[in-house]
């Protein structure tokens, strides 16, 4: 049962692993939006935010729904907006330490 969570874990982490599937998550966890929506907010081509979306489907990290010919994209799972936001802490936690360490450093 250990490996199998994991593995999980792993594939979970490995569809996060992209600059542009962050930002997707981050404009998801405001709520649903399509891929002209999304395209139009991150300044990129459609085909580089669909092929950013479909390993986020494959991946099972969001949700789509298709609605006549538009496709309405929706985190799967709520907790995926607490994850991004305690990934922001852990940042702001390093860079608050960085920036210590290097104030430590100019006091030599």
């Amino acid at each position: 049962m250990n490996t199998e969570i994991q593995q999980f874990k792993t594939e979970f982490f490995k569809a996060l692993a992209h600059p542009m599937r962050i930002r997707i998550l981050e404009l998801l966890s405001e709520g649903e939006k399509n891929v002209n929506e999304l395209q139009a907010i991150l300044g990129s081509e459609g085909s580089a935010v669909s092929q950013q979306l479909a390993v986020l489907r494959a991946k099972n990290v969001v949700t789509s729904v298709k609605e006549g010919t538009t496709v309405i994209y929706a985190l799967r799972d709520p907790l995926i907006k607490d994850l991004l936001v305690v990934a922001k802490q852990i940042f702001d936690n390093h860079l608050v330490n960085t920036i210590s360490l290097l104030e430590g450093m100019r006091g030599e």
